[in-house]
């Protein structure tokens, strides 16, 4: 029986507790918020709110409070309201034998689950922060303009050693993605449970523009290659290709425009929103620095778009070269330039592109994806 907890619910996150209470395992679900896009389907009592300080957060972030939620100082800052919930989920782990919590949220319930003999089973959604850190400060160093975009660099010392003690009190590390299971200290017990795809449209799916459109979805930092695709976008040299960049700033508009002036930018929106504006497009380019799995790319992939990745964007295993997309290298425009201008040359094949993606997008599900899980979890006991 487990107690599984997160401050905030996205699809893993649902797809998880909503399994674990169909299969009569779900002794309680502890977050913060769930209504709207956080809701989810549990019986009777098993959802736990403890709200104030998320809302807190929420309401100060739309009222520009900032000294509330400064990185991990303020009294309603993300590092907070984690721990906040961390600490009241170790006070309330009676009926379990397993306790399922995820980075920076799990600590006083792993050590409170120690004492008492229950497993600990941890959800790494990002590579291990040794990598994170070292990915990032040398993407600092080498494109200074956008280290402010970074984030993870400012991580204080006692955040990194919370981390650090969380995952040695794990019992066992679920990672997305070969590539983050790869940035696991030597020895961790890990499996790799890789996220489920939305719907695919189906059969049918094509769209007719005068220019292939390229899209990048994501929060507009170079931890997810940005820069990058401005660069090789600059050197690109073809009329007959937009990038449209949907995502939210962390700086300015002139700032982006200044390092490439002639992106389609589109704002953030509802997830279907989201879905329907890459049925317009032809290509998903997400030439991520560090990630653990962007499900973007099977969002994508679903919608029949073919992908231009990097493997530290989590998805290797979804490129079929020439077929559902290319792998490139980090840090490498001259690479997002020549596979650009591969699809540009190719067009005529989109349509058996766009089926291809979609049938690779149909082949990952969230049944898989827990029941991967619930497996491994057995053979703890």
């Amino acid at each position: 029986m487990i107690i599984q907890s997160h401050p905030t619910v996205n699809a893993f996150v649902r797809a998880l507790a909503e399994a674990l209470d169909q299969k009569g395992r779900l002794v309680a679900f502890h977050t913060t918020i769930a209504s709207g896009r956080r809701s989810l389907k549990l019986g009777s009592g098993k959802l736990q709110l403890h709200p104030w300080r998320e809302v807190l957060r929420l309401a100060a972030s739309r009222l520009g409070v900032r000294s509330v939620i400064r990185h991990e100082n303020g009294v309603a800052c993300v590092d907070a309201v984690y721990q906040s919930l961390d600490r009241a989920v170790s006070r309330n782990l009676k009926g379990a034998t397993a306790v399922y919590a995820y980075e920076d949220g799990a600590l006083a319930t792993f050590l409170a689950a120690q004492m008492q003999g229950l497993h600990r089973i941890y959800e790494l959604p990002i590579a291990y922060w040794q990598t994170v850190q070292r990915l990032l400060n040398e993407e600092a160093e080498r494109l200074p303009e956008w280290a402010e975009s970074l984030g993870a660099p400012q991580d204080s010392e006692a955040k990194l050693e919370r981390k650090t003690r969380e995952l040695a009190a794990a019992g066992l590390v679920v990672c997305p993605s070969k590539f983050v299971q790869d940035t696991l200290p030597i020895g961790t017990h890990s499996i790799v449970a890789a996220f489920g795809s939305p719907a695919p449209l189906g059969e049918n799916v094509s769209h007719t523009s005068s220019k292939l459109r390229v899209l990048f979805v994501g929060s507009m930092t170079q931890r997810k290659g940005l820069a990058d695709i401005f660069i090789a976008m600059k050197k690109l040299g073809r009329n007959d290709v937009e990038l449209v960049v949907l995502g939210s700033p962390v700086a300015p508009m002139e700032f982006y425009r200044t390092a490439y002036p002639d992106f389609i930018y589109e704002k953030p929106r509802p997830h279907s929103e989201v879905l329907a504006l890459m049925e317009t497009c032809d290509v998903l380019l997400l030439p991520s620095i560090v990630e653990g799995r962007a499900l973007v790319q099977q969002e994508a992939l679903s919608r029949g778009l073919p992908l231009i990745v990097t493997a530290n964007a989590g998805g290797e295993d979804l490129i079929e070269p020439g077929v559902t997309g290319w792998l490139i290298p980090i840090r490498n425009p001259d690479s997002i330039v020549e596979k650009i201008h591969w699809f540009a040359d190719h067009r005529k094949l989109l349509p058996d592109l766009r089926l291809a993606a979609q049938r690779k997008a149909a082949q990952y599900t969230w049944a898989d994806y827990t029941h991967k899980i619930m497996t491994a979890i057995d053979l703890l006991a």
